[in-house]
């Protein structure tokens, strides 16, 4: 018996190959959407930080109302806590912007 026999059609091995590399259009439209939603999920936390910089803001007014004496301690955990919650919207938003441009 020859070696030549034996062996596998090229033609074959080369079909195989280039067949696992495509994808179907039905599933790029699917990648697609999934991206589209997680995209538009994503933002939700930037109402929340809009709601907690308003919680911030009211619990200075408050407090500051009910003992004057302490406002400049008063007004330093404000901008602390301003601070924590418009990081918090901002990485909600740079989630959004790396699921839209990066996948």
């Amino acid at each position: 018996m020859r070696l030549s026999s034996l062996a596998a059609p090229h033609p074959l091995i080369s079909l195989i190959s280039s067949h696992s590399i495509q994808t179907s259009t039905i599933s790029r439209d699917i990648n697609t959407a999934a991206k589209f939603i997680g995209a538009g999920a994503a933002p939700v936390g930037v109402a929340g930080s809009g709601a907690g910089t308003g919680t911030v803001f009211r619990s200075l007014i408050i407090d500051y109302a009910r003992n004057p004496s302490l406002k400049q301690q008063l007004v330093s955990c404000a901008y602390l806590g301003f601070v924590l919650w418009e990081a918090m919207g901002l990485f909600c938003l740079t989630v959004a912007f790396l699921i839209l441009f990066t996948m």
